[in-house]
């Protein structure tokens, strides 16, 4: 499951039960947030995993006020760290988006699993390329043996379309890094246009986007199939949920669920 979080935007005290009454409904062995909120008392990841029982993996955060942004993964299975860096400027140079990775001790191996955020402006796509390229080269260092280990996953908010030139470069429609692409879960499996920024959303009513998917999880390919291929995939959070007979909208993002096929 991937899902940005929204950061403290809104209500965020009563978004925050919401999205913890979300996750725990879905109760995925691994999640990929964006936009947590980090401050100097503690953060969101911290506080999903104490209160659902998962491991977190958290990003540095980023921003300059006492409450930062971050991403993380969470999984139901202990985990370690991989990486955590930031990602590329247009200029190539060291921007404020990051990517975090942990490997996760599942039941079938060790598992890679990123979360990560790209820039979001509509003219940024040079830069998101940078970033999606920097992405498939740390990518194919966390996936060792295309013939026998399991493949990394990545869930994200890109900000880009499918038919950007960032997601044409991560899914092998033109040219990326040699020798590893990413299988887009939605694409070859999700019903619908799979919408995750939506105008029915009151939380996205002030936007100027139209209603467009730009939230993935991604599987690196080759992989040792049918290992990592997605065999489903729906959203959730796409309208509000009742706390405490209030109807609250958890962020401003739909989550993506997709079910991946695991060794045999």
């Amino acid at each position: 499951m991937t899902w940005n979080l929204w950061w403290r935007f809104g209500p965020w005290e009563r978004r925050q039960q919401a999205i913890l009454d979300t996750i725990r409904a879905v109760s995925p062995d691994a999640l990929c947030v964006q936009e947590v909120w980090v401050d100097a008392d503690g953060d969101l990841a911290t506080i999903i995993a104490t209160e659902l029982g998962y491991h977190a993996v958290r990003s540095e955060a980023i921003g300059h006020h006492s409450v930062g942004f971050a991403n993380a993964v969470l999984s139901r299975w202990p985990s370690t760290p991989l990486a955590d860096e930031a990602l590329p400027q247009r200029d190539g140079t060291a921007g404020h988006r990051r990517v975090v990775a942990a490997s996760v001790a599942t039941p079938w191996g060790p598992w890679p699993i990123a979360s990560t955020h790209l820039d979001h402006r509509f003219d940024q796509s040079v830069t998101r390329q940078r970033q999606v390229e920097r992405l498939l080269q740390l990518a194919s260092d966390w996936r060792g043996d295309v013939t026998s280990d399991l493949p990394v996953v990545v869930g994200g908010d890109l900000n880009a379309l499918p038919d950007s030139d960032e997601l044409r470069l991560l899914t092998g429609r033109r040219d990326g890094v040699q020798g590893i692409v990413m299988s887009d879960a939605w694409e070859q499996c999700g019903v619908g246009p799979g919408t995750t920024w939506r105008r029915t959303n009151p939380n996205t009513a002030d936007s100027a986007w139209p209603d467009r998917r730009i939230d993935y999880v991604l599987v690196s390919w080759p992989r040792p199939k049918p290992t990592g291929n997605p065999i489903s995939a729906h959203l959730v959070g796409t309208d509000p949920v009742d706390v405490d007979g209030t109807q609250v909208w958890a962020s401003d993002h739909a989550a993506v669920v997709v079910d991946l096929a695991t060794p045999s």
